[in-house]
């Protein structure tokens, strides 16, 4: 072979490597989300993946994959193939307060995906019924101060985020509260309407309602500002706890070992979509506002809640069983 006709074969070589690096994606991607329809995680992962498909040229086809508190679905990303056809939804459920409180979930949440963005934030609210009688942060801690145990608080249920979230408040203030998990928390917002249990962490998309009905009364944000939806409402940070917050967020996952130049083709699309007014406004209608970081800046993230939940199951004692 010439020098010319080696070259030529180098050259051909070259571009065909690069026509099937930009071939991707070339068919349906996977989009796994460990929950049934109709949860918050469902409902962004279908607004992004209804997103996505245009912007990647492909369709993004949402498959649920529930159980376990999400452990299920997870672990089915884990263990997928890693060229970008199937990826998933990781929460703070997920990828922070069940890997951590339940004993027998083996999943490595740092080692074991790639984190491509996280996508939206929904902050965390401490609330307690209307006719519950500390209303305000200094009074409503003073109470649980003076009485540990005395009071109860419901969660969506054990090792979840509403569970931990209060514990570390619990922790962070030096008080204790008695713990009432339900199956979801839909039944645990209703107990509280009906004052069978005085407090709950939640969610601000689905206490909103309940708060500006003058049902709940807000003791504060667990979440790094004020929002727009209740201005009035200060930080924890600003009712000087400053070291809690507590929000549901929600990232674009997949499992370990993804070629960057997917990831960054993900990523990209994730975040154009994030940019799109349309998609702004569908996030922020379920109480989600956007976030859309860098790959390396969402794994320092997930390292930063697993440590901040492994704390509280230390401190709390907190060992589950899936």
């Amino acid at each position: 072979m010439s020098i010319t006709q080696l070259t030529a074969a180098i050259a051909a070589a070259l571009a065909l490597g690069t026509a099937f690096g930009q071939a991707y994606p070339n068919k349906p991607i996977r989009l796994i989300i460990p929950f049934a329809p109709g949860g918050s995680t469902d409902i962004i992962g279908r607004i992004m993946s209804a997103k996505l498909s245009p912007i990647l040229g492909q369709p993004v086809v949402v498959d649920n994959k529930a159980g376990a508190g999400g452990s299920i679905g997870a672990a089915e990303i884990a263990k997928a193939v890693p060229d970008g056809y199937t990826i998933g939804m990781g929460s703070v459920s997920t990828m922070g307060t069940n890997i951590v409180a339940y004993k027998n979930n083996k999943l490595d949440p740092v080692t074991q995906f790639t984190h491509i963005t996280n996508l939206a934030s929904v902050p965390g609210i401490i609330v307690v019924n209307k006719n519950f009688p500390y209303k305000d942060y200094k009074s409503f801690v003073a109470a649980l101060k003076a009485s540990p145990g005395k009071y109860s608080y419901a969660s969506s249920g054990a090792g979840g985020v509403g569970h931990l979230a209060m514990e570390l408040f619990l922790v962070e203030t030096g008080t204790d509260a008695q713990h009432i998990a339900y199956k979801g928390a839909g039944p645990a917002v209703t107990d509280v309407l009906a004052g069978n249990v005085p407090i709950m962490w939640d969610n601000l998309s689905s206490s909103l309602p309940q708060i500006k009905a003058g049902n709940f009364i807000p003791i504060g944000l667990a979440f790094p500002k004020r929002i727009p939806q209740l201005p009035n409402v200060p930080t924890f940070a600003e009712l000087g706890l400053s070291n809690y917050e507590a929000d549901t967020w929600f990232g674009l996952v997949g499992p370990a070992g993804m070629p960057k130049d997917i990831v960054k083709k993900l990523h990209d699309a994730a975040v154009q979509a994030l940019k799109d007014p349309d998609t702004v406004k569908k996030l922020e209608e379920n109480g989600a506002f956007v976030i859309g970081n860098t790959p390396e800046q969402f794994t320092d993230q997930v390292k930063r809640e697993v440590a901040k939940w492994k704390r509280v199951v230390d401190a709390k004692k907190i060992s589950l069983e899936l």
